[in-house]
């Protein structure tokens, strides 16, 4: 099978390219630097030099693939709009690309986009006007191709995609905490937090991409964790005592008030349904494990 993937360079991307090339699958990958294109053909995978903004080659590179995976997500966040727009426009030219070939398009969206304060599932409805709700036109022009002939899947990530030079969330509480000397969590810390290990959610996309139904929203979940849980094991490797910050408090202590809203907030998940579907079940150390014994703390 011949998989074009963008955002293949990025945080989750390269474990995804090296989980298909390992099967045996040729993949191509979206290349904006000689640096990004280099790190491509390391990995066993031939570059197309362009961005999301270059739509002929995106149409192009899907065209010539009996699959596409969906993972960049690039622009200026202080632009939210032009994001969007931008991501919905590769999204729709791929798409378009595949229009009456039933092979798959796998679009990255993320478990926030789902309401807060309950156990969500892969049917629960999105949260539109929620944290994350900016990822959602993305899901909607993705599954708007399930009725032209296109295997459209939406896979969700959970908020933490832990592993070997992690960049997101985590290491942003790390580095708050090293700087105000508390490793903390808002409120009581019973808030859940969702997570899963790069490795496993490369697994995830490749089944996927290879046998996921049309339609299929799926969650890239293994565990969901107390976000006191969390604070305590990054307190405890780093020597700092844990604390509660309240929530009046957490906007200033954080990195930003949407950080501290995201930090504060309830967002279990699960994949119950996925792993039926999919057969997937994640075989990698879970997220306090990886914080304690990764490279987390060096």
């Amino acid at each position: 099978m011949h998989v074009f993937i963008t955002g293949g360079t990025g945080q989750t991307g390269p474990a995804i390219v090296a989980e298909l090339v390992r099967v045996g699958h040729q993949v191509t990958g979206l290349a904006r630097s000689d640096v990004a294109a280099t790190r491509l053909t390391g990995l066993g995978a031939t570059p197309v030099r362009g961005t999301l903004e270059d739509l002929d080659v995106l149409r192009q590179a899907a065209s010539a693939a009996d699959g596409v995976i969906h993972m960049a997500y690039g622009g200026d966040y202080a632009e939210p709009e032009a994001m969007i727009r931008r991501d919905v426009d590769a999204i729709t030219v791929m798409g378009e690309a595949l229009v009456g070939t039933g092979k798959p398009l796998v679009v990255t969206s993320g478990t926030l986009v789902l309401p807060f304060g309950q156990p969500a599932t892969e049917a629960t409805a999105p949260d539109r006007a929620g944290a994350a709700a900016a990822r959602l036109a993305g899901e909607d022009a993705c599954l708007a191709f399930v009725d032209r002939g296109v295997r459209a899947i939406v896979m969700r990530l959970a908020p933490t995609v832990h592993g070997p030079g992690d960049h997101g969330f985590v290491p942003m509480l790390i580095t708050t905490a090293r700087t105000t000397g508390v490793s903390g969590y808002v409120g009581d810390g019973s808030n859940r937090w969702p997570a899963v290990h790069r490795a496993d959610a490369a697994v995830l996309y490749r089944l996927a991409v290879e046998s996921a139904p049309p339609g299929s929203v799926l969650h890239a979940v293994a565990e969901t964790v107390a976000f006191s849980a969390i604070a305590g094991t990054i307190g405890e490797g780093l020597g700092l005592p844990t604390t509660s910050i309240s929530a009046e408090r957490a906007g200033t202590h954080y990195v930003s008030p949407f950080m501290a809203l995201l930090y504060g907030a309830d967002a279990p998940a699960t994949s119950t349904r996925t792993r039926e579907l999919l057969g997937w079940t994640p075989t990698r150390e879970g997220l306090l494990d990886d914080i304690r014994d990764g490279d987390y703390l060096d």
